[in-house]
């Protein structure tokens, strides 16, 4: 179990779905939390990338490895054998679109499988735009912007979970590399502000 906050826990050897603008940071928080490489899959002619200078107050970027399959189909083929493999305590998929039931019924196989390979129990994170959708996934989460002044501020939704209800919070960066606080949202908190593609959200 991969524990976030008192009220986030995250099980392993599942795969995961984030969608909202600041997805990418959810993933990121995650990161900060585990150890090991961490393998972030990519289509190849995506052409935003993660900017290491927005990686720092999250993670280390040289924990991470990228793989950037040239065809969709190679994408969740990928991912799929990334997890069986074990290799990688933490998998993210940048997806274009959410996947279809079957393949994420495969990544949770796949999940269970390299979980018993030794190298530790793998987790599986699906990036999908706008509100997401995957469907089967463990859990589903969105993340985004709420920053107020110089304060980086993020409102985190946990939107499907099999073992939590829905709830909301309003996550803040108080220092680097210190994970989120959580708390509460608040009305002056429901103005977010977009951030720059090139940096992490």
């Amino acid at each position: 179990m991969l524990n976030l906050h008192s009220d986030i826990a995250l099980p392993l050897m599942r795969v995961h779905e984030a969608c909202g603008p600041a997805r990418r940071t959810f993933a990121m928080w995650l990161a900060g939390q585990m150890t090991g490489p961490v393998l972030w899959i990519v289509p190849l002619w995506e052409t935003d990338r993660l900017n290491p200078d927005g990686m720092l107050p999250f993670a280390d970027p040289a924990r991470f490895i990228f793989a950037t399959p040239r065809r969709a189909e190679d994408l969740l083929w990928t991912t799929e054998e990334a997890l069986r493999s074990g290799a990688a305590p933490l998998v993210v998929a940048d997806l274009p679109d959410p996947p279809g039931l079957t393949p994420v019924r495969r990544m949770h196989l796949a999940a269970e499988t390299g979980g018993e390979q030794g190298g530790g129990p793998p987790l599986g994170l699906l990036l999908c735009p706008g509100d997401g959708g995957a469907p089967g996934v463990e859990s589903r989460w969105h993340m985004a912007p709420a920053h107020q002044g110089g304060t980086r501020r993020w409102r985190l939704e946990r939107r499907r979970a099999r073992m939590a209800p829905q709830k909301t919070w309003m996550a803040t960066q108080v220092r680097p590399r210190a994970g989120l606080e959580l708390g509460p949202v608040s009305a002056s908190s429901e103005d977010g502000v977009r951030e720059s593609p090139v940096t992490i959200r």
